[in-house]
């Protein structure tokens, strides 16, 4: 476990890891997505309730589950840039920001699609909506404070903190249908318990976020390929290696 830790934190070895690792995973993720689609828009029945409007749940929960898992993975590299100084976690939370920002939107935007026939309203101010609006302004404060802090060091270190005191935001997130009466349902997957889902609804779903979540460590590998072999001039370790 620790090797592959180390592999993840030195950047020659990521570097060479990830040239692995890329093939298989634009390959998974293809073989999912392609998957997911067919059986979201044909194999799936339409819901009892809903009808054919509850298809926008293969995109909607995938990317509110990236929004999380995204701003989540940013935090744990944050941590680990404070305690430890690693480089890697820093290039975590610099390439990972505008991907969890992409997808908080989407979810915002599917939900206010998926609303106005539901609801009768594109948007209402509903505790898991609000949340997870406070959540794109957090990704869109860390993208900002990138790109205003020039110092190197102290920049890591202040954004750091700042997502750091963000991370709050995910547990309201989570809890708020449980914590407020709000419109918006209860979680249709849950850890420790069934599924509320029926398996030919819940089969496509679940390859769709596999998908997504494929699809951004994917950029991820790229972003941060290209930030040590491009932007920092091609490393003496990279010119060996080509050479």
């Amino acid at each position: 476990m620790w090797s592959f830790v180390n592999t993840l934190l030195s950047p020659r070895k990521f570097f060479s890891f990830s040239s692995r690792l890329l093939p298989w995973l634009s390959v998974a993720c293809l073989l999912l997505l392609g998957y997911g689609l067919v059986g979201a828009l044909w194999l799936a029945p339409a819901d009892a309730v809903q009808g054919e409007g509850f298809r926008i749940l293969y995109v909607h929960a995938p990317s509110a589950f990236l929004s999380l898992f995204i701003y989540a993975m940013m935090a744990g590299a944050a941590a680990a840039s404070l305690v430890w100084r690693l480089k890697m976690a820093s290039l975590v939370i610099k390439h990972s920001a505008p991907l969890g920002a992409c997808f908080t939107f989407l979810a915002l935007l599917t939900g206010s699609l998926w609303g106005k026939p539901m609801w009768g309203t594109w948007w209402i101010w509903d505790a898991r909506l609000t949340s997870e609006l406070i959540l794109l302004f957090m990704y869109i404060g860390i993208l900002l404070l990138i790109s205003a802090i020039s110092t190197k060091k102290r920049g890591e270190r202040a954004i750091a903190i700042f997502v750091l005191v963000g991370f709050v935001d995910l547990p309201i997130i989570h809890y708020s249908v449980y914590w407020w009466n709000t419109l918006h349902q209860g979680a249709t997957l849950k850890l420790f318990a069934p599924a509320t889902i029926d398996a030919s609804m819940l089969h496509p779903l679940m390859a769709m976020m596999a998908a997504f979540l494929l699809y951004y460590a994917i950029v991820l590998f790229m972003r941060m390929r290209y930030e040590l072999t491009v932007v920092e001039t091609r490393p003496h370790w990279l010119k060996e290696k080509t050479k």
